[in-house]
């Protein structure tokens, strides 16, 4: 599972080094949507739209699992939160807007 917590800060890009994703740095304010492209802000609560399994555990993020309050982060995983009482980092486009807190 790609926690983003070790990054390299490249003179063109980013690079996590957990799982080795490369993305380029980006100008200007970034605006993040959900798989129904509504944008997110901090303090959303998301909700799964389909099952993940996490990669190296048999845990399974079931759909409609919901997250505590959002936080919005740089890179891939545009979403750091909790679900079913783990800390997880998300990629957008695998969760739909619930409601703000």
């Amino acid at each position: 599972m790609c926690e983003m917590s070790e990054i390299l800060d490249l003179d063109d890009h980013y690079e996590c080094v957990t799982c080795g994703h490369e993305w380029p740095k980006e100008e200007g304010p970034r605006e993040v949507k959900d798989a129904y492209g509504n944008v997110l802000a901090e303090g959303d609560i998301v909700a799964m739209i389909k099952d993940l399994k996490l990669k190296g555990s048999s845990d399974v993020l079931k759909v409609g699992t919901k997250s505590k309050p959002i936080r919005l982060v740089d890179g891939d995983h545009e979403i750091s939160c909790k679900m079913n009482g783990i800390a997880i980092g998300l990629k957008a486009c695998f969760v739909k807007k619930v409601a703000s807190e």
